[in-house]
C-alpha cells in the first residue's frame, strides 16, 4: 500500500509542476488551481507513505520519478530542448534512486 501512495503522489506532483508551467506566473485560473490542490494531494499522499517507509528511499523516488518524468513532458510537450547532457543527468537521478532502492530498508 505504501507504494501505490507513493505512486499516487508522484502523479499528483507531475500534474501540479507541468500546471505551474501552464500557469504562465500564476494567471491562468485553471492551472493555478491544478498546482495548489495537485501539491496538496501531493504532499497528503506522501506523507501516508512515510509512514511505512524510510524517508530516504521515499523521497528519493518521489523526486527523481518526478523529475524525469517532468523533464520528458517537458522535452515531448512542451518544445523544450533536449540534449545529451540533460539525458546523461536524468539517467543520473535514476541510477541514484536505484542505488538507494537496493541499498535496503531500515527502520
Amino acid at each position: 500500500m505504501p507504494y501505490l501512495f507513493l505512486a499516487l503522489a508522484i502523479s499528483s506532483e507531475i500534474c501540479a509542476t507541468v500546471s505551474m508551467k501552464l500557469s504562465e506566473g500564476f494567471t491562468r485560473l485553471l492551472p493555478s488551481i491544478v498546482v495548489v490542490v495537485g501539491y496538496l494531494c501531493s504532499f497528503a499522499l506522501l506523507s501516508q507513505a512515510l509512514k511505512h517507509m524510510p524517508v530516504s528511499t521515499a523521497y528519493a523516488i518521489w523526486s527523481g520519478a518526478g523529475t524525469a518524468v517532468v523533464a520528458a513532458i517537458g522535452f515531448t510537450c512542451l518544445n523544450e530542448d533536449v540534449n545529451l547532457l540533460k539525458l546523461s543527468g536524468i539517467a543520473l537521478i535514476i541510477a541514484g534512486v536505484i542505488a538507494l532502492n537496493l541499498g535496503g530498508a531500515s527502520h
